[in-house]
């Protein structure tokens, strides 16, 4: 038996692997995802798109030139940056004393900050001109007394769009405040910082991703506002017709052109200000 060995088998032998087999259940969740993206918010972007510019950029420039067109565009976008400068200080502030502080009723007034998020806008259009509406105490003092109209003027659009775009600062900064670490302020009030040093040192600079974000969702939410605006303000043009509203006027007229080239612009700063979120919200993550 010597010289003669039985050949061993390698325990080691690779064993081929097995291909990937193609799941056709995820393949079908995809494929529903991205034809669900595609039917309801690509297709109508290419649509306002290919309607905007198909007759040339010369009839797209003199459709958002026209002076009415001007007016609605630059009347919606300062009163949305009006808006969004109030709401991102008092939205901050409330995000701060939910978290920071206990009161009675913080549970319902926690709950209260979702409800322009479940109100119809044309319903919080109501609820403002019965508030602040001439037969009103409020609108016939500010009326009477301070010779200011709120109702089919600007500070009327300026209300509601506070209204509607009041819970966005608010409910991007107070998971961050909820996240913060204690032991960060506890240090600075250590060493003898102030309360108002450490928020501007310490929590301001943990926060301010987290405000940027909100001001612009809130900013771009503003506006595509139709509902209430049109309700408080009502279709005056060159006075407090938006842009928003101004599109509905040239729908109804016909003129497919104007309402698509102004819709063009709006879509385009939205477009801008979405891709700044998203990086803002890329950025905080990492």
């Amino acid at each position: 038996m010597t010289g003669f060995s039985l050949p061993l088998q390698r325990s080691s032998e690779a064993i081929p692997a097995k291909a990937p087999q193609t799941s056709y259940g995820a393949w079908g969740l995809r494929a529903a995802a991205l034809s669900y993206l595609g039917v309801f918010i690509l297709v109508p972007l290419f649509v306002v798109n290919v309607q905007g510019l198909r007759v040339g950029l010369d009839v797209f420039w003199e459709s958002i030139s026209n002076p009415t067109a001007v007016s609605a565009i630059t009347l919606t976008v300062w009163t949305s940056a009006v808006m969004t400068i109030i709401n991102t200080l008092i939205g901050t502030l409330t995000a701060y004393v939910l978290v920071a502080y206990r009161f009675p009723g913080k549970t319902l007034f926690n709950t209260l900050i979702d409800l322009p998020f479940a109100i119809p806008t044309l319903v919080a259009g109501v609820l403002l001109v019965v508030l602040y509406g001439p037969q009103t105490f409020i609108g016939a003092f500010f009326r009477d007394t301070l010779d200011i109209d709120i109702l089919f003027a600007t500070p009327g659009i300026i209300i509601a769009l506070l209204f509607v775009g009041y819970p966005f600062v608010i409910r991007t900064v107070q998971p961050v405040l909820m996240n913060l670490e204690v032991y960060q302020q506890e240090a600075a009030h250590t060493i003898g910082a102030s309360p108002w040093n450490t928020f501007r040192h310490v929590i301001f600079p943990a926060l301010r991703p987290a405000i940027t974000t909100g001001a612009l969702l809130s900013f771009a939410r503003s506006l595509g506002e139709f509902g209430s605006v049109i309700v408080v303000a009502g279709n005056i043009p060159m006075r407090s017709q938006t842009a928003t509203v101004y599109i509905y006027t040239q729908v109804e007229a016909g003129n497919m052109q104007a309402a698509s080239s102004v819709s063009l612009v709006l879509l385009l700063v939205a477009f801008v200000i979405t891709i700044g979120v998203d990086l803002l919200e890329r950025r905080r993550h990492a």
